[in-house]
């Protein structure tokens, strides 16, 4: 499966000092049902520790989900700054998602080449 972040998660992880090892775990904790809650509409949230802390007082995520083709992440929040998203913005967050998933192959490798999207590379994967 393909992982990637928007541009717009790609500034805030930066600015709240989330590497892409931790989304990369998070995403892989995702694949096997643990810490995740699901949205409907293919949208799910999903808790991500802080460094040196734990996952209660961490992070929460949005994310978009295609069983076994992408994952991309689109919005996160910390748990003190609120505790969840509104019912509107939840609306919306449905639509992007599945506005991204129903992206062709072609049109990916374009928001690739744009910025729009920044695919997570896993150091740690096989190489084909």
């Amino acid at each position: 499966m393909k992982r990637y972040k928007t541009k717009h998660f790609a500034k805030w992880a930066k600015k709240n000092d989330v590497p892409d090892a931790a989304l990369l775990n998070a995403s892989k904790d995702f694949e096997k049902g643990l810490s995740s809650v699901n949205l409907g509409g293919n949208l799910y949230k999903i808790r991500i520790a802080r460094q040196s802390q734990g996952k209660s007082s961490g992070f929460r995520t949005l994310l978009a989900h295609s069983r076994d083709v992408r994952l991309i992440f689109l919005y996160g929040f910390s748990k003190n700054e609120r505790d969840n998203v509104s019912s509107k913005e939840l609306d919306a967050f449905k639509t992007l998602s599945k506005d991204y998933l129903a992206l062709s192959q072609p049109q990916i490798e374009h928001a690739e080449t744009t910025g729009i999207l920044i695919k997570l590379e896993d150091p740690n994967a096989q190489q084909d």
